[in-house]
């Protein structure tokens, strides 16, 4: 969405000064920006990213600021206002000295009439922030009854008071520094007649294939007078001549004969259409999407359905949730996001969760997703903690629901309202709620309910769904156990340390939160480590691991399945195997249940800050090892392994999530530790539409100990594949050297670099690492004796030609031999 002004008006953003309210401070910052990235700019704070300098900056989050810059206006004849989105969080805004505005929801936009502040000449803007510690300290207090938060997640207290991103106090995987500043717009603008503050639309669905768009756009005008409103859709425009006065509703409905509909990714084209509402002053252009969204939660022998159907068909979601592209905001970027995205589509998404305890993400992240096709499930910005339902908060909450909703719903991607995440659960974690659930399930009724209201008063029809994990409308049960009906988080592999084997001891329905740890990439640690600090057990280390007992838990998976690495890079890459493996265990299990199971949602895509942690992308967007087998086992036709109970039996199960018959050729071998395939049948299997079937079973007698059962795959649709499978753990196979050799060369033409890998034995998991920021064509792969791959690296900037990067090689062989 883009809305442009014509009337006279200044942009406040770019330079601006800062200083700390008790004078011993001052400094330049960007707006927007955040306060942290201007002071460490300044040389006045370290980088918190590095060492264990988070610690050394906590005082920022507690000491008040400041902001402060001039502008120079010819004349002030008119109505002026402000427009200002994004303020994190509690804050107040004064022109020429005069009050402006009191902030205290960076959720919401403020548009205060400043007419009377202004003069002639030179003017001042001073927006002052308070500590947002200091206001949740106070908050709390004045609370009729205590309200927990999770001091696990939030090592900051009483994050839960302000409508602020809950991953500032600190998460599981955030750093806690509590950042503050502006992030969105900050502008004085003319009020001339009247101003657009809403465009909201909504589709009507024809039984003769036509659609009715209805667009609905809410003017502001001080007074009563005539607007003159121009409604566009690709190129049909249509003139309004309104009484405006006070807010305004004024409706158009476009008519479309032969519409060309969005589809999500891999499912149809993501067709779009520019829709433009314009006042002779001001312009508000949105792309639309025409498409259904239904989510199908109808009764079956299990519980209940829980699937998407999009233009009457149903979706099996594929995707991981979202978290900030960065913890601090100026270090973000629309560029950054996009890549983040775009690593989402290309690893075969078609679904990305936002998750509730960061940012409704601003325009350009929904516009992205509707060029990608990637459906959004939307959370409202409330997680892990219990929550005020005081009046005034609740209050608050609607005026920032209203506005999210009225923004951001004319996105095609959007699938799914969601009204928090993990606030049922959240009930059972604290002392207090568990002595007197009654009351705090009353309060957290009231926020939820008045969360509902507010969508559907401003989105009649709207998809609504009360809580992540829920089994269904009203019920306040265990979602991350029960498995029949509704939305599921199962935590169990991590969190309960049990093996990857019980993931499949569940049959979700739909399964939005589930994970598994690992390392971050050994580039990405030397952004934030020293050599000395390269051990698991270092301060450093231990500090960028922000879930408790989460080092023990990666090192006792390790000694689980593998025999332990040699020495901390190959203890890197060894932790993204295992956490491949992990969501692969339980992701292909759960494919093949379709259409029982029909979506799974891993946590998490990306990361806030270079960090051990659960995600598929590292901090700045590489790919680590998961992410290439993510590509993989989300392929929309996929073949996997899937033992029986019993242990007697693997069956290959076919996944079909495309509209057509595929039919696919299927050859199945055993694989020896040295790296010798034999042949143990061929198999021509067929899956209807969007179904899943088994392509063959093997006994598990057929294999030989000490061996793998592989396979690889051609689908009639042009897509293939390949896997292996181990009866077991791999440090039970004695594996001999996979004598991997590499030649690589400069690519003239694209800047890229072509590196053949061949292998001798078996080389299992290769994975290819540079210090050079780039992306390769596959990785984490394997190569059976005289087998070699062609791999593309594609740098993030252009090489020098006589400086290529200098790669190294891990496979599960090397990493754990002292070779």
């Amino acid at each position: 969405m883009t809305h442009r002004s014509t009337t006279p008006n200044i942009d406040l953003s770019g330079s601006w000064q800062l200083a700390s309210v008790d004078g011993e401070i001052r400094t330049a910052i960007m707006l927007p920006g955040d306060v942290h990235t201007a002071l460490h700019r300044a040389g006045l704070i370290p980088d918190p990213y590095f060492g264990r300098n988070e610690e050394k900056v906590q005082w920022v989050a507690e000491r008040e600021w400041a902001v402060e810059r001039s502008f120079t206006l010819p004349e002030v004849e008119g109505d002026w206002y402000l427009d200002i989105d994004y303020l994190d969080t509690v804050a107040s805004v004064h022109v020429n000295g005069f009050l402006a505005l009191e902030a205290d929801n960076s959720f919401r936009r403020f548009r205060p009439d400043v007419s009377s502040m202004l003069k002639s000449g030179d003017n001042s803007i001073r927006i002052v922030f308070a500590s947002n510690i200091a206001v949740g300290a106070a908050r709390q207090k004045q609370q009729p009854f205590y309200i927990p938060y999770s001091t696990g997640n939030s090592p900051i207290p009483d994050g839960n008071m302000l409508r602020k991103p809950q991953c500032h106090f600190g998460w599981d995987w955030n750093i806690a520094i509590a950042p503050l500043g502006l992030y969105g717009t900050i502008a004085l603008k003319k009020l001339e007649t009247a101003r657009i503050e809403h465009v909201v639309t909504r589709q009507t669905h024809n039984n003769d294939g036509t659609v009715d768009l209805k667009v609905t756009a809410t003017l502001f005008s001080k007074g009563p007078d005539i607007a003159q409103v121009y409604f566009e859709l690709d190129g049909e425009r249509v003139r309004l001549d309104v009484g405006v006065n006070g807010e305004t509703h004024v409706n158009h409905l476009f008519h479309i004969d032969n519409p060309r509909l969005w589809w999500p990714s891999g499912s149809g084209e993501q067709a779009l259409y520019r829709l433009s509402v314009e006042l002779p002053t001001d312009e508000v252009t949105k792309q639309i999407g025409l498409r259904t969204v239904e989510l199908i939660t109808t009764p079956d022998a299990s519980g209940s359905r829980f699937a998407f159907k999009v233009n009457g068909r149903e979706i099996f979601c594929r995707g991981a949730n979202w978290i900030p592209a960065d913890a601090l905001f100026s270090l973000s970027s629309p560029e950054k996001t996009e890549d983040l995205l775009q690593s989402a589509k290309a690893a075969n998404m078609n679904m990305i969760r936002v998750w509730g305890g960061g940012f409704y993400e601003q325009d350009h992240f929904y516009d992205l997703c509707d060029r990608l096709g990637l459906m959004v499930w939307q959370d409202f910005m409330f997680a892990c903690n219990l929550y005020p339902s005081t009046e005034d908060f609740l209050d608050n909450v609607t005026i920032e629901v209203d506005y999210q909703v009225r923004r951001l719903s004319s996105h095609p991607s959007i699938a799914l309202w969601c009204g928090d995440n993990e606030l049922v659960g959240a009930l059972t974690w604290f002392e207090e709620s568990r002595k007197d659930r009654d009351r705090y399930l009353v309060s957290y009724d009231r926020l939820n309910r008045t969360i509902e209201q507010a969508v559907k008063k401003a989105l009649p029809g709207a998809l609504w769904w009360p809580s992540s994990p829920a089994s269904g409308y009203l019920d306040f049960g265990d979602a991350w156990h029960a498995d029949g009906s509704g939305d599921m988080h199962y935590w169990s592999v991590w969190h309960e340390n049990k093996s990857f084997d019980n993931y499949r001891s569940v049959r979700p329905r739909f399964c939005s939160e589930f994970g598994f740890q690992s390392y971050t990439s050994l580039p990405v640690i030397r952004t934030y480590a020293e050599e000395k600090d390269m051990n698991v057990a270092s301060p450093v280390m231990e500090l960028h691991q922000k879930n408790a007992g989460g080092n023990e838990r990666i090192a006792a998976t390790m000694f689980r399945y593998f025999r332990f690495p040699k020495d901390f890079p190959n203890f890197v890459y060894l932790s993204q195997i295992q956490q491949g493996l992990a969501i692969k265990t339980a992701v292909e299990y759960w494919r093949s249940l379709k259409p029982h199971c029909m979506g799974t949602i891993y946590w998490q895509l990306n990361d806030t800050w270079p960090v051990a942690s659960w995600s598929s992308l590292d901090y700045g967007g590489r790919w680590k090892a998961m992410h290439y087998l993510v590509k993989r086992f989300f392929q929309p036709v996929a073949v996997a392994a899937i033992p029986s109970d019993d242990g007697e039996t693997i069956r290959l199960s076919l996944v079909n999530d495309t509209l057509a018959d595929v039919s696919v050729d299927l050859a199945v071998s055993i694989l020896t530790v040295k790296g010798e395939r034999r042949h143990l049948k061929d198999v021509k299997a067929v899956c209807s539409p969007d179904a899943a079937v088994t392509a063959t079973s093997i006994d598990v007698s057929d294999i030989p100990e000490g061996t793998l059962l592989a396979w690889h795959f051609t689908a009639s649709n042009g897509t293939g594949g390949e896997g292996h499978y181990v009866n077991g753990t791999y440090k039970a196979l004695e594996l001999e050297p996979s004598g991997l050799t590499v030649t690589h060369e400069y690519v003239e033409e694209n800047g890229s670099v072509d590196i053949n890998v061949s292998a001798k034995g078996l080389a299992l998991f290769v994975m290819i690492e540079t210090e050079t920021d780039g992306k390769y064509s596959d990785n984490a792969f394997d190569l059976a004796a005289g087998e070699s791959r062609r791999i593309t690296f594609t740098p993030a900037r252009p090489l020098d030609r006589g400086a290529l990067p200098e790669f190294r090689f891990y496979d599960v062989y090397s990493c754990q031999s002292a070779d």
